[in-house]
C-alpha cells in the first residue's frame, strides 16, 4: 500500500511537471488569440489546448505513466478523458467568466485546476492504468 501511495505521488509530481509545461504553452496560446489575434473565448481556448495534447500524450505515456501498452487504444482513451476534462473546463471558465465577473485572462487559468485533475484521475485510472494480474486460483483438494 506504501509503495502505491509512493508511486501515485511519483506519477502526480510527473504529471504535473508536463501539465506546467503544456499549461504554459496552452495559455500563452490562448492569451495571444485571445489579446493580439482577436478570437473568442471557445475556439482560442480550443486551439491553445490543442497544442499541447499531443505532447502531453507522449510524455506522460512514456514518462509519468511508464506505459508499453498499445499506443491506438490509450489515444482514444486519452481523448476521452480529455474530452471530459476539457468540458469541465470550459464549463468552469465560462462560469468564472460570466457568473463570478473574472476577468476572461484568469477564467481561462483558473480553469485549468478542475481540467487538471479530472484529467490525472483519468489518466492513471482509465487511460494508463496497468491491468490487474490475476492470482492463479489453487484449490486446496488438488493436491
Amino acid at each position: 500500500m506504501m509503495r502505491d501511495q509512493g508511486r501515485w505521488l511519483i506519477q502526480l509530481a510527473k504529471f504535473l511537471l508536463v501539465g506546467v509545461a503544456n499549461t504554459l504553452v496552452g495559455l500563452g496560446t490562448i492569451w495571444f488569440l485571445i489579446g493580439l489575434a482577436g478570437w473568442s473565448d471557445a475556439p482560442a481556448n480550443l486551439a491553445g489546448y490543442a497544442v499541447g495534447l499531443a505532447c502531453s500524450f507522449t510524455l506522460n505515456r512514456a514518462w509519468t505513466f511508464s506505459d508499453s501498452g498499445q499506443v491506438l487504444p490509450a489515444l482514444v482513451r486519452f481523448m476521452l478523458v480529455f474530452g471530459v476534462a476539457y468540458a469541465a473546463n470550459l464549463a468552469t471558465m465560462f462560469w468564472l467568466r460570466d457568473a463570478i465577473g473574472l476577468s476572461r485572462y484568469w477564467a481561462h487559468a483558473l480553469a485549468t485546476i478542475p481540467y487538471t485533475a479530472l484529467f490525472f484521475i483519468g489518466s492513471r485510472l482509465f487511460v494508463f492504468a496497468r491491468p490487474v494480474r490475476q492470482q492463479p486460483v489453487i484449490d486446496p483438494r488438488a493436491s
